[in-house]
């Protein structure tokens, strides 16, 4: 009888936070599918347990057939940022990145969904941030701060609604720029997502933020 590992999909991967989130699973024995939309540029990280793999966060198509094998813990940590004040904000480029930020996020969900709703089991994580928390901390990035409370919302609602079933959806909300050798680096972040993923039936949590 072969006994499949489980997988674990990092949407948004790349040298830093997404690299070490693939990285940490991938050492608990995850099959880790790394997604960016270029991921020649990232040849380099690939490893025994970690394969890349092309998808746009903001076309729920890419994504929908990157996932199409479907995933036991799904990482969504793309996210895209028009710096401008927020009065100065074109609103396409708010709905451009919204669609990344929030939209990606939901698409990516409901591609792996069925599966995880068929099994009974299953972790949705997002990579937040602190501007959910509070959105005035650094105004040019009032896009991005838009984009993490929609985020940070959707994470709760989906909590919400699938931890009777058995599936968490949690947010790690990072409050503070992720950054090696800080009190933000990003292999100290990766554990509490993994630390997420780890909580029990019954005692799912629907955030950790991570301070440093």
């Amino acid at each position: 009888m072969n006994h499949h590992p489980p997988r674990c999909s990092v949407i948004g991967f790349g040298p830093g936070l997404g690299h070490a989130i693939a990285r940490r699973f991938a050492g608990e024995g995850f099959a880790v599918l790394g997604l960016a939309r270029d991921p020649a540029r990232h040849a380099a990280l690939a490893a025994e347990r970690i394969t890349l793999a092309a998808a746009d966060a903001g076309d729920p198509d890419s994504l929908a057939a990157a996932l199409a094998d479907g995933t036991d813990v799904l990482v969504y940590n793309a996210y895209r940022a028009t710096m401008a004040a927020p009065s100065e904000i074109d609103p396409a480029a708010l709905v451009a990145d919204f669609r990344v930020n929030v939209a990606g996020a939901l698409a990516a969900v409901q591609s792996v969904l069925p599966r995880m709703r068929a099994q009974g089991r299953g972790s949705l994580i997002f990579t937040g941030g602190g501007l959910a928390l509070d959105p005035t901390g650094w105004l040019p990035a009032a896009s991005l701060a838009i984009g993490k409370a929609g985020l940070r919302s959707l994470a709760q609602t989906l909590h919400a609604e699938l931890a009777p079933l058995g599936i968490h959806a949690g947010t790690v909300t990072v409050a503070g720029a992720v950054a090696p050798g800080t009190a933000f680096d990003p292999d100290r972040i990766a554990e509490a997502f993994l630390d997420l993923h780890r909580d029990p039936p019954g005692a799912f949590r629907a955030e950790i933020i991570f301070r440093g």
